[in-house]
């Protein structure tokens, strides 16, 4: 009897076994879902889908933010798609900053692999956590918090952002607030600025009304 469980016990363990799907390389040409791309025919699945070379070459930096941030998402990485997991590469140049912003869709881990960035967060209490990293550094910043980079050194900075979600989100406060059409009053009434202020970085950030 003892030897007929454990003979029925392995055939369902190698049957849940059988069942795991080991990933789900998004089909990009299938629309979006809450829980992620669709999955492509893993019959035509080679290891090229589960390498990406796009995070070796620096980002453009001369914009306004003198910043870029080169994403390996689910739409540039189809790989990591129902993984829970991807990977941004972040350049800063002299100056450069990521304004305050927020990934609604997962938390963030920052390394820093050059030069000298002052980062930080404010938790849902409004404390106030931020430090000057240096290279080999890490810090974190959980889901859906309003964090900040900025290149505090006399050079370049380098660093790379791993995430809990394949595809984050992302909403730049700035950006929210001054670069649409919202009514100039609505943001001023909002915000406690004034009208003129808020005239002016709409006009910075191209923003009308």
């Amino acid at each position: 009897m003892m030897i007929q469980s454990v003979v029925v016990f392995s055939f369902l363990f190698v049957a849940a076994y059988a069942s795991v799907q080991d990933f789900c390389v998004a089909d990009l040409s299938l629309p979006d879902t809450p829980s992620g791309f669709p999955c492509k025919d893993a019959k035509k699945l080679s290891v090229a889908d589960f390498v990406y070379s796009g995070l070796g070459a620096a980002g453009n930096t001369t914009n306004l933010i003198k910043a870029a941030v080169t994403p390996a998402f689910t739409a540039q990485f189809p790989g990591v798609n129902g993984l829970g997991i991807s990977i941004a590469r972040l350049d800063l140049a002299v100056g450069g900053v990521i304004p305050f912003h927020t990934h609604p869709g997962g938390s963030e881990l920052l390394v820093v692999i050059q030069g000298t960035i002052c980062a930080g967060f404010i938790s849902s209490a409004n404390t106030v956590y931020f430090k000057t990293l240096n290279k080999g550094d890490i810090m974190l910043f959980p889901q859906g918090l309003l964090h900040f980079q900025i290149n505090s050194g006399k050079g370049p900075a380098l660093a790379f952002v791993s995430f809990s979600s394949p595809s984050p989100g992302l909403q730049i406060t700035d950006f929210a607030l001054f670069a649409n059409n919202l009514p100039t009053e609505l943001v001023v009434a909002t915000t406690f600025l004034d009208a003129a202020t808020v005239k002016k970085l709409k006009g910075v950030l191209g923003g009308s009304g």
